[in-house]
């Protein structure tokens, strides 16, 4: 496997954590001021560690960009 095609399978991957914790987003937000409140904090809560994995496998696709001279 080439570092090309890990680049873009990397690529890929994030965009699917994005899409991932904008959906969890969503569903936080309904539950935010309801009696099950405690749903949103535990789903911003997993929102927030996708949106983290987000910025490390971005600083990870900066590296294999460096590598591959994109």
């Amino acid at each position: 496997m080439s570092t090309q095609s890990d680049l873009a399978e990397v690529s890929s991957l994030r965009s699917q954590l994005d899409e991932l914790a904008g959906r969890l987003e969503a569903v936080a937000l309904r539950y935010r001021e309801t009696p099950d409140s405690a749903v949103a904090i535990d789903l911003f809560e997993a929102e927030r560690a996708l949106r983290s994995a987000g910025r490390v496998m971005g600083r990870a696709l900066g590296t294999l960009g460096e590598l591959t001279g994109s």
